[in-house]
């Protein structure tokens, strides 16, 4: 974040996997470790807008993180069409876990080298520092932060990834404090 005007508050971390189809994994197979992707496996691309080229995958190995470039044979601009992509077997994908849990049950996606987890992806919620924060504003972050909490000890209890999809449903937020 380059724009020192905002203040970057951190909520949670999004945590993900590495996926693939099952057509994709029948016809390149299953890698076992991150060094088992330089036996001809692809990946499909994901530009992001603050960066030139799509990234390299990410894994942790032995509390390390190591950067893995694969071959592309298709670029995306945006995460639903990096996804749709994985789900059509075009290549393997990391994304967040809350994105491919209905992927993950009905057997569109399958979850690969998870015992070598990519980074997770902050969530922040930005705001100007240039005047004290709205009531309405500070309800809405505290709101927020208590969405994510929640998700995080329900799934630490369960034993699964945490589910990170906020809805807003504005007729069960706080209400907000009214200005004296």
């Amino acid at each position: 974040m380059t724009d020192t005007s905002l203040v970057r508050r951190k909520l949670a971390e999004l945590r993900r996997g590495t996926f693939a189809s099952p057509d994709y994994l029948a016809r390149f197979g299953t890698p076992r470790t991150p060094e088992d992707l330089a036996n001809g496996h692809r990946r499909v691309g994901l530009l992001a807008p603050d960066q030139p080229a799509s990234a390299a995958f990410t894994f942790t190995v032995s509390g390390k993180v190591r950067e893995v470039n694969l071959p592309i044979d298709i670029t995306v601009a945006g995460p639903e069409t990096n996804f749709a992509m994985g789900c059509a077997g075009l290549g393997i994908v990391q994304i967040p876990f809350y994105r491919v849990r209905s992927e993950l049950a009905n057997g569109t996606l399958v979850e690969i080298l998870s015992e070598f987890p990519p980074l997770p992806i902050p969530v922040h919620v930005l705001y100007p520092q240039a005047r004290p924060l709205s009531p309405r504003l500070r309800v809405f972050i505290e709101w927020l932060e208590e969405q994510y909490r929640t998700r995080d000890r329900a799934a630490m209890q369960s034993g699964s990834p945490p589910d990170h999809t906020v809805s807003v449903p504005l007729i069960s937020m706080p209400k907000p404090l009214r200005p004296i």
